[in-house]
């Protein structure tokens, strides 16, 4: 038996209260059977982002024919693109694997971990133990039992990375960030996409009026069919087949590609882990429940990031590090605060968003306000020439709180950044917006219009060209 004054299962987020227990002095285990780092590093947003930035570059160069200029590109070249990823991911990892080597109070433990009783875990042929446990586990792809499926084969966010070779055409399994992401990659670099989603929306967690406009720009450069349910996978020469039932007609629809990407969700790692032999209980899907200072329903473990099922963010797991953090080795018990939590979808066009949808906002009862405003609004916007795209924001009709934010276009990561810290500030109202200057003329102009526009739902909004108003408007 191999004692600890803490273990970490994962090597994620989970890093940060390791590093934080050892720079206190403590003996810390952590338990990682794959690549350290996480998911994020090795196969998550970070390599992901790095592919992106060139798909971003190559169409916005196809876009700008819009504006008068007309170029075309002669070579993309795909193996740089993918070992140019590969490297940066392959450094980082090299860096926190020496920086742990050269720690003596971190012992990295490079088997799955499985509990075999209260605070114990096995880890290959050991037992390690301590009195404090934090539970990182992450998740993993969600394979669907879709006949033919694992015979036929497939690529998923792990394995994408490793491809030498670009397939001339592909299907995505799935309509969420991760099959527009990597849909957006594959299509601009020249291969064939087709995106099958079982929902009826693209982006489903998105509002509604962002995900049509993600449908309506990106359906120029892939095929997206929502709706559909894969019912069965074939081999037909050098292509894979779907078989996929249309929600609409009940009609079975064939597709066929070079190869298949699943991207239809993420499923628990506890079927591994076994936690409940330590008195910690999961839900119905195998995620680890947690009360609000992320504490488990076993007294000094507690659990963050994607093993809890609710926001995988890297941000989000980040702030839950710190929360555990406190609550595990000071004296100030600090709850969980998800109000303000923000993402974006790296795809074509670009995703931001924080806090509730409309819909979302009317059923906790609030009297909202909504605001919309199109990039074009503002000189800026009209310089880039993006007609569709949408700045959209929920208030309390009250107390001008802000509720949420949501953004499609250029930039959108960035442009709702700035209303996430209203929004974890003072009265996380819109009112240092209003009283502030307003740079002119910038994009960020389009925010500010967003809330000049503020009506009641289903009223009409007017549309200002920042050009003459962009940071005129007081309320």
């Amino acid at each position: 038996m191999e004692e600890y004054d803490l273990i970490v299962i994962g090597s994620g987020a989970g890093m940060n209260v390791a590093s934080n227990a050892v720079n206190s002095g403590m003996r810390v285990a952590v338990i990682e059977h794959f690549l350290m780092g996480g998911t994020c590093l090795n196969n998550g947003c970070i390599p992901s982002k790095i592919l992106l930035h060139p798909a971003d570059v190559i169409r916005e160069l196809s876009e700008a024919a819009s504006i008068g200029v007309k170029g075309t590109i002669t070579d993309i070249d795909f193996p740089f693109i993918m070992n140019r990823m590969s490297s940066f991911v392959g450094e980082g990892r090299e860096e926190m694997e020496k920086g742990i080597a050269s720690t003596e109070m971190l012992i990295w433990h490079r088997e799955t971990g499985e509990f075999i009783e209260d605070y114990t875990l096995k880890v290959g042929n050991k037992k390690v133990s301590a009195p404090k446990i934090v539970i990182a586990s992450g998740a993993r792809q969600l394979v669907p039992a879709i006949p033919g499926l694992q015979k036929i084969g497939y690529i998923d966010n792990i394995s994408v990375l490793d491809l030498k070779k670009q397939p001339k055409s592909l299907i995505i399994l799935g309509g969420g960030y991760i099959a527009c992401e990597y849909g957006h990659f594959f299509s601009a670099i020249g291969t064939e996409v087709t995106i099958l989603g079982r929902n009826p929306r693209l982006l489903k967690r998105e509002e509604p009026e962002i995900s049509e406009l993600v449908r309506r720009r990106f359906s120029k450069y892939a095929k997206i069919h929502t709706g559909y349910e894969a019912v069965e996978v074939r081999k037909k020469g050098a292509n894979k087949v779907v078989l996929a039932r249309s929600k609409k007609d009940n009609k079975i629809y064939k597709f066929k590609a070079e190869e298949i990407m699943l991207a239809m969700g993420r499923r628990s790692n506890t079927d591994l882990l076994k936690p409940e032999k330590t008195g910690v209980e999961t839900d119905k899907a195998g995620w680890i429940k947690v009360n609000e200072f992320l504490e488990t329903t076993k007294p000094n473990i507690w659990a963050l990031g994607d093993a809890t099922g609710k926001h995988m963010f890297r941000h989000t797991a980040n702030y839950e590090s710190g929360v555990v953090w406190r609550n595990a080795f000071t004296d100030h018990k600090m709850k969980t605060d998800y109000h303000a939590v923000p993402h974006a979808v790296f795809g074509y066009p670009q995703v931001g968003s924080v806090g509730m949808t409309e819909a979302e906002a009317k059923a906790a009862g609030y009297n909202i306000l909504v605001g919309r405003a199109m990039y074009t609004d503002v000189a800026k916007g009209f310089a880039m020439g993006e007609k569709d795209s949408l700045v959209k924001v929920i208030v309390d009709g009250e107390s001008r709180r802000i509720l949420g934010c949501h953004i499609v276009g250029s930039e959108a990561s960035d442009l709702v950044q700035q209303v996430v810290y209203l929004m974890n500030v003072g009265k996380q109202d819109y009112m240092p917006l209003a009283s502030s200057q307003i740079i002119h003329p910038a994009l960020s102009e389009v925010v500010i219009n967003a809330f000049a526009n503020l009506r009641p739902p289903g009223h009409a909004h007017g549309h200002q060209h920042g050009h003459e108003h962009g940071h005129e408007h007081q309320h």
